[in-house]
C-alpha cells in the first residue's frame, strides 16, 4: 500500500514537472525563453524542454509574412495640394528577439513609421508626379521602410501605395 502511494505521488510530481517543462512551438512561430526575467534563448518550431519554474516562455509570435493595412491620411504635395493616401505593407519578423525586446508595440511603431514615410515622400512630389510615379514611390518606400525597421528585426517585403 505504501508503495502505491509513493508511486502515485512520484507520478504526480513527474507529470507536473514534465508538463511544465515540455513546450511545443507551432510551425511558422518562434518562442523566446527567459530565465528569471532575462532573455536566454529562442525556440524554433518543434518540441522543446525548458527548466520548470526557472525558465518561462516570455513571448510566442509568428515569423510568417503579415499584412499591415495603413489607414487613409491627408498628405500635402510640394505644390500645396491636399491628397488622401493609404497603403498596404507586407512584412515579416526575421529576428524575434529584436522584435520583442527593442520596440514596445511593433504594430503601432510600424504604422507610425509608414505614415511618416508616406507623408515625406508625397510631400516631395507635385500632384501630377504622384499619379505617374506610383511604382517609383513604392520602391522608395520599400527601401526606406526596410532600413528603418531593420533594428527591430523586421523585413519589409512589399509596399503598395493606394
Amino acid at each position: 500500500m505504501d508503495i502505491l502511494i509513493s508511486f502515485a505521488i512520484g507520478a504526480g510530481v513527474f507529470f507536473t514537472v514534465g508538463g511544465a517543462s515540455f513546450k511545443i512551438v507551432n510551425q511558422g512561430e518562434e518562442a523566446l525563453v527567459a530565465s528569471f526575467g532575462k532573455y536566454k534563448r529562442k525556440l524554433p518550431a518543434g518540441p522543446h524542454f525548458i527548466l520548470p519554474y526557472v525558465d518561462t516562455v516570455s513571448y510566442r509570435g509568428s515569423i510568417k509574412e503579415q499584412v499591415l493595412d495603413i489607414p487613409p491620411q491627408q498628405c500635402i504635395t510640394r505644390d500645396n495640394v491636399s491628397i488622401t493616401a493609404d497603403a498596404v505593407v507586407y512584412w515579416r519578423v526575421i529576428d524575434m528577439e529584436k522584435a520583442f525586446y527593442r520596440v514596445d508595440n511593433l504594430h503601432q511603431a510600424m504604422t507610425n513609421i509608414v505614415l511618416t514615410q508616406i507623408r515625406a515622400e508625397l510631400g516631395s512630389l507635385e500632384l501630377d508626379e504622384t499619379f505617374t510615379a506610383r511604382n517609383k514611390i513604392n520602391e522608395i518606400l520599400l527601401r526606406d521602410l526596410d532600413e528603418a525597421t531593420d533594428p527591430w528585426g523586421v523585413k519589409v517585403t512589399r509596399v503598395e501605395l493606394r
